[in-house]
């Protein structure tokens, strides 16, 4: 023995490494069967495969120019992380932007704009922007709701994000007077840290399930009763990143604490149908929104990305004929967001959500309907230029998902379905979640809802408004193609968005109804 470990240690280093490297081609020739690459090339070809893992990373920080990533170019991300951070986020020199492009977003400013009188409440709190309507006004709900932002946090669920990060997330919307909705996955203790919560259930009923997988209105009713935080109800029939499609969540990742949340069995798989089983038609979908409204006294809401529109033209004529409906809609993006899903889906099914937001507005315009319902969007929409045309459009809040993602450490890795977030936002590893400081980053989610706001209201400000909901589609701009250069948006997308019945900030700031925490400071 002694003359082996007397060998062993003679045998310098670099045997060590070429025995190694041998054995490594022993492996890659005679043994592996599944890459042709490494089999063809050993060992050197095991190089391939490491630069393709990087490939991502190498392009985000070295190759790619400032607006030229998806889904989120540099400067994007920069002016969320910036915000966030209440760091500097002006840029100098010029816009590098090619306001030439597609798409591109021009906001008509005023030749004198918007003056707050001394005593305005945005002298007082700078980033005060409640939503102009009521949630359940219409309906006469029990508990109606005002948002007390106009910009949210959209359904992701505990489980899809770590605990904390929606903890964070909760937090966050507490200082910033926002809500927090729960996404599918149920109400989890991280989803009560003191902020305002929209509850949201798909196909799954995960926390309002009976034992079979069906919808229960008992435990939705024990839910609403012990959990004041919930103020309002969002029943999803689609979402942007895989509309029409179900899913499977494997027994291995069903942790007690996720079985006891969602209300299934620890280690069993569960399935999510791609359609619900509580309702199969239109007026069974109105008979389910006015059932949980009249049982629970919120407001109730449903959400969609949109594709067909002849079941929404069924909505409306259903809503004007028979005086009920949904207290709100949110309109997702087919653009994708936090869900995996497979490419074909996410690249190719439901519309983006400026057309399906037309779309959809303009079917409830026609029905005289837009007045009864919160138009909420979802996609994209996390920028204050971007959100200043949607509420042209018609939108009256605005929900962001991998914006706030990003305002608390999110870095684009878009590994969020591997588990393997190193971020740990969207994981579920222990060790990668212990990098969430949940002190600081609630404060940089609030800190980027408050820049948000701030801004959006001085584009309005700008504009000649004293709120967003005061847009109309002839103050925005975009550029259309070579042929048709640039238009208002009015002319793109024919229609003119009903007026937003609208007195003031002050009366919005005095109303009753109005949610979150607002709190009126002096600016510095």
């Amino acid at each position: 023995m002694e003359t082996v470990l007397g060998f062993l240690e003679n045998v310098p280093w670099w045997a060590w490494v070429i025995g190694l490297l041998f054995l490594v081609a022993l492996r890659d020739i005679f043994f592996q069967k599944s890459h042709t690459i490494s089999h063809n090339f050993p060992i050197v070809g095991h190089l391939r495969y490491w630069l393709e893992s990087i490939g991502p990373e190498m392009r985000q920080y070295f190759v790619a120019n400032n607006r030229e990533e998806l889904p989120f170019n540099r400067i994007e991300r920069g002016w969320i992380y910036a915000s966030a951070k209440k760091e500097n986020n002006y840029e100098g020199f010029g816009t590098d932007r090619d306001i030439y492009a597609h798409q591109h977003i021009f906001v008509k400013n005023a030749m004198i704009g918007y003056q707050m009188s001394e005593d305005h409440p945005n002298r007082l709190d700078y980033c005060f922007l409640p939503c102009a309507k009521v949630i359940g006004a219409y309906n006469k709900r029990k508990k109606p709701y005002r948002p007390a932002s106009a910009i949210n946090v959209s359904a992701m669920s505990f489980g899809s994000l770590s605990a904390r990060a929606i903890e964070s997330l909760n937090k966050g919307v507490e200082k910033s007077g926002a809500y927090h909705n729960t996404g599918e996955g149920g109400l989890s203790p991280y989803h009560k840290q003191g902020g305002d919560v929209i509850f949201h259930f798909g196909t799954g009923y995960f926390g309002v399930r009976s034992r079979e997988g069906k919808f229960s209105m008992e435990k939705l009713k024990i839910l609403v009763d012990e959990n004041p935080c919930i103020k309002a109800i969002e029943i999803k029939l689609s979402q942007g990143a895989k509309p029409g499609k179900g899913g499977v969540l494997p027994g291995s990742k069903i942790t007690p604490e996720i079985a006891e949340i969602r209300g299934v069995e620890v280690g069993k798989d569960v399935l999510s149908p791609a359609t619900h089983t509580a309702f199969n038609s239109i007026p069974e979908l109105l008979e389910l929104i006015e059932s949980i409204a009249n049982e629970t006294g919120l407001p109730v809401g449903i959400k969609g990305a949109i594709g067909k529109l002849d079941q929404w033209k069924e909505l409306a004529d259903l809503m004007k004929k028979n005086g009920t409906g949904p207290d709100f809609i949110t309109v997702d993006g087919g653009e994708g967001g936090t869900g995996a899903a497979p490419p074909s889906f996410a690249d190719h099914v439901s519309l983006p959500w400026v057309y399906g937001f037309a779309s959809v507005y303009k079917i409830f315009q026609d029905a005289g309907l837009t007045n009864r319902i919160v138009f909420i969007g979802s996609g994209k929409l996390g920028f204050p230029a971007k959100a200043a045309m949607a509420f042209a459009m018609g939108v009256d809040c605005i929900n962001v998902a991998r914006e706030a993602m990003m305002s608390i450490g999110c870095i684009q890795a878009q590994v969020c379905h591997t588990n393997r977030c190193p971020a740990g936002v969207a994981t579920q590893s222990k060790w990668l979640q212990k990098g969430i400081n949940i002190p600081l980053k609630s404060e940089r989610l609030a800190q980027y809802f408050k820049t948000f706001r701030k801004e959006l209201l001085e584009i309005s400000h700008a504009a000649g408004y004293e709120h967003p909901c005061q847009f109309t589609m002839n103050d925005i701009q975009v550029n259309v193609d070579d042929d048709y250069l640039s238009s208002d948006l009015e002319a793109v997308y024919g229609y003119q968005k009903k007026e937003v019945p609208f007195e003031s900030m002050q009366a919005l700031y005095d109303c009753q109804y109005l949610g979150g925490k607002p709190i009126l400071e002096k600016t510095s």
